[in-house]
């Protein structure tokens, strides 16, 4: 289950996308409103969690190009707590409105109950693509003809993002952002070992990998296959 996260503020948008994959959600990051859209148009996330100060955007101006193309819940996450703004922001479209600070807790049951509310269950349900399935409750990787394998975190975030984007090259950059977050400590090195170490469990040969392939300078594919 995807859930778009769109806040410039590179530590406070890390917060709420860690609260969201610690409950096993998919978090995607944006940081303004054309990457918003764009995102948006192409991952068709389940939820937007949305701020309104985008530096000099605004993002009350977003709502409505975001509720033009898409039916998701939009959860605006702000620290503007004027009622003229919550007003203006339900109006313009958004489906609940959640002051700064917050807490992870209240977040989390936020965003569950849009999810219900567009009848969408927010429990973490296996992500099954082709041969695999991701018991994100329980980090367990099942791949058909294998037994299934316990994952460490960060193996799940990783394996995470390219379930959701099986059969398809995902950039490296991505998935960096993604595992460690948008100002973690992740880099390629660190990528290349977490691959590996996925790879021991993915593969039948982990020295000549046919499930987990690199896309040379680009980045790396699950295939289907």
């Amino acid at each position: 289950m995807k859930i778009l996260v769109v806040d410039d503020d590179d530590e406070l948008r890390a917060i709420v996308c860690f609260a969201l994959r610690n409950a096993g959600l998919l978090a995607l990051e944006a940081a303004g409103a054309a990457d918003a859209l764009a995102m948006a148009e192409a991952e068709r996330p389940s939820l937007v969690v949305l701020d309104l100060n985008l530096g000099r955007e605004d993002g009350l101006e977003l709502i409505p190009r975001l509720r033009a193309t898409s039916a998701a819940p939009i959860l605006v996450l702000s620290v503007r707590a004027t009622e003229e703004d919550v007003v203006r922001g339900l109006d313009l479209g958004a489906d609940d409105y959640l002051t700064k600070p917050f807490s992870p807790r209240t977040l989390l049951a936020r965003v569950r109950a849009l999810l219900r509310r567009a009848g969408v269950e927010a429990a973490a349900q296996p992500l099954v693509a082709g041969p695999y399935s991701l018991d994100l409750e329980r980090r367990l990787l099942s791949v058909a003809g294998r037994t299934a394998v316990r994952l460490t975190p960060l193996e799940l975030r990783l394996m995470q993002l390219l379930l959701a984007h099986a059969g398809e090259t995902v950039p490296a950059e991505r998935l960096i952002a993604h595992t460690w977050g948008a100002r973690g400590d992740g880099d390629r090195q660190l990528l290349k070992q977490l691959v590996h170490r996925l790879r021991q469990k993915l593969e039948d040969d982990p020295a000549a990998p046919v499930r987990l392939v690199t896309a040379s300078g680009a980045g790396y594919e699950l295939r289907l296959g």
